[in-house]
């Protein structure tokens, strides 16, 4: 056969362009993964509980309650809580699953790299890593409000006094180079230390389950219950409002702030959740990880849901919402009541369990960057350690430049924004990923290079109708598994379109025929895509964890968290996604030609 001289370079091109999405969909063989020495310690399933406290109760609780409360939901921040915790223990689910399959310390990234491909893992892992400095930079903030409040607010006014950024809505009212200090000083310590005391945190956290557990008392013995029913005659008689709107106060009540309050506090008060991922990283440290590891993800994740609820109750029921500090609302409630000494006691609280959580914070992410760095992603130079401890020097120094240079010049809730933004969008991912992975079949472990090609290889077999409702096999066939990766990616297409589109509940509300018309339209695709899914055989494979009723629940799961994603405000979106361009744009020009499983 005789090729026309135009069709070569169509088939040349073709083919260039078929060799480059192979590599951007490259997966990461388990079995290859390199060893990692086992640790002289090994943890319980009571360990990896207070490390998923110690790693989730932080600026959420002490800080950012009286933020939601004061200007998004006001006493309805417990329901913002509630959903912001289903979400999560959704996603805590997928973790479990994959921690018990991968055995492996790894992360969304290691989930992501070896179920949906690199460029995919990439963007998890970089997403991780930049959540992660910014949330250090923001435990680091919210560690200054803490401090600043014991002595009198006068870091604070010096600054305003002294040097203004007037930069609304980009930059911080004035620069914190107390929590730049704060994060240079521990990056220091993080340069001597190889991970962290267990022992330590744990004492950390019950120190602090104890001080919140008086929080959540007090507030039952001196709350009131018309905080929950206020209206525009208690703001008149409190000399806050004098019109016949409330404005900014919100419309008093239970919800004065309205269904659109309830879901940006979620979206917002979704950061409070973030951290219980931290576990899987402890994998070759634990005795039993095919149980302990999916106990300690729920059971932390549980009790982080009663302490945060129960805070949320105390506070809105102590405090008129409007009446709120965002900064320091703990110590101010109880000055609110005429408790002053207890006042300080949490405050140092605070500063103590802020302190720690900045520490984590650093330490995983410095986990993640050595792990993106030895899989040839990031720079090699990441990856560099300190031969006698272990220590990879180099990403510790730039992760903590990278959030001292944060923490001096952006505001706190821009940077609990940006994190839970980064969170949600790497939780839904991991929800794809357990959607995808169960029902592809089983790769062999200590397979060879060539075994995991023959079943990486695409099937000969031919895709019908009735084969696509009616696989005819009870276990993962390659063609099968294809099937649900090309209708997981359609379905995240259709659930982002949809979310676009119920972002315009007013217009649904109003009933306009095109708008409720798009919306069936997506649900009809949605159910019938997750019914082709549900049809295909899955893993029979036996696991301590399983997520439970597939597909619907990590369907659910993706939903939950890209609506929630579509309530962050245009700056948040807009620093994400400049975030992101830079991440791609360091994966082209360097990850893509030197990745290790290339």
């Amino acid at each position: 056969m005789i090729l026309e001289p135009s069709s070569v370079p169509a088939r040349m091109l073709s083919q260039a362009l078929r060799r480059f999405g192979q590599m951007l969909v490259r997966r990461h063989a388990l079995e290859e993964k390199t060893t990692e020495p086992t640790p002289p310690t090994r943890l319980t399933t009571l360990d990896l509980v207070a490390l998923g406290i110690d790693y989730t109760l932080g600026a959420g609780v002490y800080v950012l309650a009286g933020e939601v409360a004061s200007n998004q939901a006001g006493p309805a921040t417990v329901i913002c809580i509630l959903v912001a915790g289903l979400s999560c223990a959704l996603a805590g689910l997928g973790y479990a699953e994959f921690a018990v399959r991968v055995s492996h310390s790894g992360s969304a990234y290691l989930y992501s790299y070896v179920t949906i491909g690199e460029v995919w893992a990439f963007m998890t892992g970089w997403n991780f890593i930049v959540s992660y400095v910014a949330g250090t930079a923001s435990v680091a903030r919210a560690w200054t409000i803490a401090f600043d409040y014991l002595i009198g607010n006068q870091i604070s006014q010096t600054l305003r006094e002294s040097i203004l950024l007037h930069a609304q809505q980009v930059l911080a009212e004035y620069p914190d180079f107390f929590a730049m200090g704060l994060v240079l000083l521990l990056t220091g310590v993080l340069t001597l230390t190889a991970r962290e005391s267990v022992r330590f945190t744990k004492l950390i956290t019950l120190v602090s389950l104890l001080i919140l557990g008086f929080v959540i008392i007090s507030g039952f013995i001196k709350g009131d219950v018309h905080n929950w029913k206020l209206t525009e005659e208690d703001y008149i008689k409190a000399g806050l409002n004098d019109t016949s709107t409330l404005g900014p106060l919100g419309s008093g009540g239970f919800v004065p702030f309205g269904f659109e309050g309830i879901l940006r506090g979620t979206a917002t008060y979704f950061y409070a959740f973030i951290g219980f991922d931290n576990i899987v990283t402890r994998v070759k440290e634990v005795q039993n990880p095919q149980s302990s590891i999916p106990m300690g993800i729920v059971i932390s994740l549980f009790i982080c849901f009663l302490v945060y609820f129960g805070v949320s109750l105390a506070l809105t029921l102590m405090v008129p919402y409007y009446q709120l500090q965002p900064g320091s609302p703990l110590p101010e409630a109880f000055l609110h009541i005429g408790w002053e000494p207890a006042c300080y006691v949490v405050a140092i609280g605070a500063l103590c369990t802020l302190f720690t959580t900045i520490l984590n914070d650093m330490f995983y992410a410095r986990r993640v960057i050595s792990m993106m760095a030895n899989d040839g992603l990031l720079f090699r130079v990441l990856a560099r350690t300190h031969t006698s401890r272990n220590i990879p020097i180099v990403a510790t120094v730039v992760l903590g430049i990278m959030a001292a240079v944060i923490a001096l010049f952006f505001e706190l809730i821009h940077l609990v924004d940006f994190v839970s933004i980064g969170t949600l969008f790497n939780h839904s991912l991991v929800a794809i990923c357990v959607l995808i992975v169960r029902y592809q079949p089983e790769r062999r472990n200590g397979g060879s290079k060539a075994e995991v090609q023959e079943e990486n290889r695409p099937a000969e077999k031919k895709l019908t109708l009735q084969g696509l409702l009616f696989p005819g096999s009870y276990s993962p066939t390659v063609l099968s598994g294809q099937v649900v990766y090309v209708c997981s990616s359609l379905l995240a297409l259709l659930v982002i379109l949809l979310c676009l589109v119920l972002t315009q509940w007013p217009v649904l509300l109003s009933r306009n025929p095109v708008w409720i018309t798009v919306v069936i339209v997506l649900l009809v695709l949605i159910t019938g895509i997750t019914g082709v899914i549900w049809r295909q055989p899955q893993s029979s494979h036996l696991f301590h964890s399983k997520a439970l009723a597939l597909p619907l629940l990590p369907l659910l799961s993706i939903f939950v968290n890209v609506y929630l994603m579509m309530q962050m405000t245009a700056g948040t979106w807009a620093r994400f996604g400049v975030y992101m361009v830079i991440g791609i744009a360091v994966y082209f020009s360097y990850g893509i030609q030197h990745s290790q499983v290339a």
